[in-house]
C-alpha cells in the first residue's frame, strides 16, 4: 500500500503540473497575484489563548494547527501560504473557517479565481517560493514575492473541471478518511490488533 501511495502521489503531481502549465497558451490572460487578490496578514495568538478543543484551527508557520481558538479571522475555502519558519513558502487549504497568525499569509477571495484553484496553481509553485526565503536567522518569505507570482486567469468553468478531477487525486493520496491514508492506517490496526492476539 506505501508503494501504491507513493506511485498515485507521482501520478497526481504529474496530472497536476499538465492540467496548470499554461504557458504559451494565447487564450490565457496573466495577472500578478497582487492584481487579482489581497496578500493577508493574521494576527498572532498567545498560547494562553490557545485551547485544544475550541471551534476554529488555529494556523502559525505550518499546514498543522497549532491548537484552537473560539474566533475566526478568515472564511473557509481559503488558500494559506506559510511565511515564517521552516515551512516557509509551503501552500496550504482549509475548507473551513479558522483563525490565521501572522505565521501565514492568506489570499482573499475574488470572483475571477476559485480559492481552491488558486491552492492547486500554486502547489505547482512552491519550489520557487521557497526557494526566495530568507534564511538569515528565522527563515522567512516576503509578501511581494507571494505578489508577483503570475498568475493564469482561466474561465471559472474552466477552474472547476481542473478542481473536480484534482480533488479526486487529492482525496486518493492525501484525505486521511477515505484514500489510500485511510486504508494504510486500516491495515496498520489490524496488524497490531492480530500480533497482539498472537503474542
Amino acid at each position: 500500500l506505501q508503494a501504491e501511495l507513493q506511485a498515485r502521489q507521482q501520478q497526481y503531481n504529474y496530472y497536476r503540473d499538465t492540467l496548470l502549465s499554461f504557458e504559451g497558451r494565447e487564450d490565457v490572460q496573466w495577472k500578478k497575484l497582487g492584481e487579482v487578490c489581497k496578500v493577508l496578514r493574521g494576527k498572532r495568538l498567545t498560547k494562553s489563548q490557545l485551547s485544544s478543543d475550541g471551534m476554529y484551527k488555529v494556523f502559525h508557520g505550518g499546514i498543522e494547527p497549532i491548537g484552537f481558538f473560539d474566533q475566526s479571522n478568515r472564511e473557509g475555502d481559503t488558500t494559506m501560504v506559510i511565511n515564517v519558519g521552516a515551512s516557509a513558502g509551503t501552500v496550504g487549504f482549509s475548507k473551513e473557517a479558522f483563525w490565521s497568525s501572522d505565521g501565514c499569509f492568506c489570499l482573499s477571495h475574488t470572483p475571477i479565481l476559485s480559492g481552491r484553484f488558486l491552492y492547486y496553481y500554486l502547489q505547482t509553485k512552491e519550489s520557487i517560493l521557497m526557494s526566495r526565503v530568507r534564511k538569515a536567522g528565522i527563515p522567512t518569505l516576503d509578501g511581494k514575492v507571494l505578489e508577483d507570482i503570475p498568475i493564469p486567469i482561466i474561465p471559472i468553468i474552466e477552474q472547476e473541471r481542473i478542481i473536480s478531477i484534482l480533488n479526486r487525486f487529492d482525496t486518493l493520496v492525501n484525505d486521511l478518511s477515505q484514500g489510500l491514508p485511510a486504508e494504510i492506517e486500516a491495515r496498520q490496526q489490524q496488524y497490531e490488533y492480530y500480533r497482539d492476539q498472537l503474542l
